[in-house]
Formats: C-alpha cells, structure tokens, sequence
C-alpha cells in the first residue's frame, strides 16, 4: 500500500479511476472530484501554496505534482525534506497517454492505466479522421479577464483544440499567455472564440461585454467546459471529443 499526496487536481482524479483512491492521503483544497472520494481527505493547501511541513507530517511515499500547476520551489522544499516528488507536464495530447502509464506504473496499476492511455488515443484519432474532412477552424481561447488574457499555440488547451483540428490566431506568441485587448480580438477576426469556466469563471456577462466590444457575431463565441479543456489524464479522451464539438 501506497501513501500518496496529490498536488494537482486532474492527477487526484485519475489517481481514483486508477483504483488507489484509499492510498491518497493528502490533496489540495482544488481537489474536488471525485466528490464522494476526496472527502474527508487531509487539505494540504493550494495548487501554489501547499502546506509543506502538513506533507511531511502525512509520511506519503509518493508526492504527485505537476510543473504547470505547482512552483518548483515547493517541489524542491519537499525534496529537501526527504520526500519523494514525481512532477508530469504533458506539453501535448498525445505527451498524455505516456503520462498515464507512467503513473500507473507509479502506483502499481498498469493494466489500468494501460485502458484509460488506450481512449486517449483512440479519441485523438477520431478526432484527427473528423478534423480532415471538415477543415480547419481559427480559434482563440481566452483565460483571464483583467487584463483579457489569452492562450498560445505553446499550451496544453491549445493542442487539444489543435488536435481537433483547430489553428490557435495567437500561434507564436512571444508568451505563452499574451494579454489580448478586445480590439486585437476584432483584428485577428477568429472563427471561434472559447470562453472556458476556468481558470476565470466567464460567464454570459462577459460574451456580452466582448460582443459589444469588438463587434463579433455572438454565434462565434462559446462558453465551454475549463476542465475538458484544461485537465490533462481521466478527462483528456473526454476533452478531444468535446473539442470537436465545439469547433464544428
């Protein structure tokens, strides 16, 4: 039996589909599903802010992080402390199988991990035979408002919707996340426009405000699922297909 503490919401959800969901002894208060499971696990602090001396205290064998989601310097504070810390950073759709075999081999439940890495790329091969019959969509995805920030092709989310046959307008961004005013929006005139419920909460308020600002049909605007969109493991087979919706 394990000890794990999981310090990235997408992995404590995968960690439980993987079936070692009564081996994880500690998550972050963004860990939410799966509901029924994570409750009345130990709260060790924020996704950027976890508790270390909590973690320590919880002797895991395995500390799960991710680069994206997690500071380095967490990382290593608990490395210092004798703790064992894997950290995954699937840049990709098809980095994301790998990933989930990898963290079975982890945990001990390779057959496992084995099915939900095999939907993956079954989703992203549909989603590629869609893609080449219907042609390409221009898209934009924004993350943050105040300022509007949006996501460049060098994201995960970016390579999703890409996978599904999308082409992101901000493709080689000097940043991964640029800030994109309302107005660059009208200029780099994208077919579709996505407005996830994370990490910014965007709500219809919001595709009101845009539409009126840079004077964009509504119909190119959508409000889609952030964590489709963003998680990366149990729900990325889940994510591709969404994405072929949601560009059609």
């Amino acid at each position: 039996m394990g000890r794990y503490v999981s310090l990235c919401p997408s992995v404590t959800e995968t960690l439980f589909d993987l079936g070692v969901g009564d081996e994880v002894v500690g998550v972050t208060k963004f860990c939410v599903p799966p509901a029924d499971g994570v409750a009345g696990i130990d709260r060790v602090g924020g996704t950027k802010d976890p508790r270390i001396d909590r973690i320590v205290a919880l002797e895991p064998t395995l500390v799960l992080a991710n680069e994206e989601e997690n500071r380095l310097r967490d990382v290593e504070a608990l490395r210092a402390r004798g703790v064992r810390v894997e950290a995954s950073f699937p840049r990709t759709v098809d980095d994301v199988p790998e990933m989930i075999r990898e963290l079975g081999r982890l945990v001990g439940r390779q057959e496992r991990a084995a099915e939900i890495a095999r939907r993956v790329d079954e989703a992203a091969l549909r989603a590629r035979e869609t893609a080449a019959a219907r042609g390409e969509t221009r898209f934009l995805v924004l993350v943050w408002r105040k300022p509007w920030m949006g996501a460049s092709d060098d994201t995960f989310l970016s390579d999703l919707l890409a996978t599904a046959g999308g082409r992101n307008v901000l493709e080689g961004a000097s940043e991964r996340y640029p800030t994109v005013e309302p107005e660059d929006i009208a200029a780099l005139d994208p077919d579709r426009i996505l407005l996830p419920s994370e990490p910014f909460p965007f709500a219809e308020k919001h595709v009101d405000e845009l539409v009126q600002r840079t004077r964009i049909s509504r119909s190119r605007f959508l409000r889609c699922d952030g964590e489709l969109l963003t998680w990366h493991g149990l729900r990325t087979a889940a994510g591709v297909s969404a994405a072929t919706r949601w560009l059609a």
